[in-house]
C-alpha cells in the first residue's frame, strides 16, 4: 500500500471535515441538489467524454493499484538480474529456467523465459518495448481520465452556481426560498473545487509519477535481459551499467548492500 497517498487523502479530508465543522457544523456543507449537480454530473460528462472500457479501466484497476500498490525498487530489479547474468554466464542461459520460480516481477520473467527458449535478441527487444508502450498508453490514457475530470468538475460547480444564482432571483419576494438557492450556487462551486483539487489531480499525477516509474523499471530490465541474451557482459560491468539508470541515493543504497 502506498501509504503516502493514504496518509494524505485522510489528512486533507480531515483538516478539511475539520474546518467546515469548526466554521458552522458539517450538516450546513451538505446540500443533495449540489451533490448531484457536481459529484452525479461531473462523471456522467466524465462518462460521456471517455470508452467505457477506459472509463472503468481508470477506477476499478489503476486507481486502485495505486493506492494498494508500489513500484518495485529498480535495486532490487538490478540484483536479480546481475544473479540471472552470473548464472546464464557460469551455467548457460537453459540453467535460468531453474530460477524462474524466484521471479516475482511479471515482466522480468518474460524476458527471461524468452532467453531460456533461445529467442533472437530483436525479438526479445520488440516484444518487450511493445508490452512497455501498450502500458504506457493504458496508464496515459486513465490518468487522462482523472485530468479531465479536474475540469469538468469545476465547470459543473459553475453550472450550479448559475442555477442556484437563477433560482434565488426567481424567488426574491419569498426569503424562505433565498437561503437553499444560494446553498446550491455556493456549495457547488466549493465541490467543483474539492473534487478537482483534492482527488482528480493528485491522482492523475500520481498515476503519472508511478509510470514514468514503472517505465525506467522496465527500461532497466529490457537492458539487462538484452545483455544476458548476448551473453557478452562480465556482469559487474552490467550492474555498473544498470546502476547509472539509479539516482545518487539508490546507487549508494546498493552498493552497501
Amino acid at each position: 500500500m502506498d501509504i503516502a497517498t493514504v496518509i494524505g487523502l485522510v489528512g486533507t479530508l480531515g483538516l478539511i471535515g475539520w474546518a467546515m465543522n469548526n466554521a458552522a457544523g458539517l450538516g450546513a456543507f451538505i446540500d443533495s441538489s449540489s451533490v448531484v449537480i457536481v459529484f452525479a454530473g461531473s462523471i456522467m460528462v466524465l462518462l460521456m467524454r471517455s470508452t467505457l472500457p477506459a472509463f472503468i479501466n481508470a477506477w476499478a484497476k489503476v486507481l486502485l493499484k495505486t493506492i494498494l500498490n508500489k513500484n518495485e525498487d529498480p535495486s532490487a530489479l538490478i540484483e536479480q538480474i546481475v544473479e540471472m547474468a552470473n548464472i546464464s554466464r557460469r551455467d548457460g542461459a537453459i540453467a535460468l529456467e531453474g530460477q524462474m520460480a524466484e521471479i516475482q516481477n511479471p515482466y522480468l520473467q518474460k524476458g527471461i523465459s524468452m532467453v531460456v527458449d533461445g529467442t533472437a535478441e530483436d525479438v526479445i527487444e520488440s516484444s518487450l518495448t511493445n508490452d512497455v508502450e501498450l502500458m504506457a498508453f493504458r496508464h496515459a490514457e486513465a490518468s487522462g481520465v482523472f485530468k479531465s475530470w479536474a475540469d469538468i468538475a469545476p465547470a459543473m460547480g459553475m453550472i450550479g452556481t448559475l442555477v442556484g444564482l437563477v433560482g434565488m432571483l426567481q424567488n426574491m419576494s419569498d426569503p424562505k426560498a433565498i437561503g437553499p438557492a444560494m446553498a446550491i450556487a455556493l456549495l457547488t462551486t466549493l465541490y467543483g473545487a474539492f473534487i478537482a483539487n483534492v482527488i482528480a489531480k493528485p491522482f492523475a499525477e500520481k498515476l503519472d509519477g508511478y509510470s514514468a516509474n514503472e517505465q525506467n523499471n522496465c527500461g532497466l530490465i529490457i537492458e539487462g535481459v538484452i545483455e544476458i541474451r548476448r551473453g557478452t557482459m562480465n556482469p559487474r560491468v552490467l550492474s555498473d551499467l544498470l546502476k547509472s539508470r539509479l539516482n545518487p541515493g539508490e546507487r549508494e543504497k546498493l552498493a552497501a548492500t
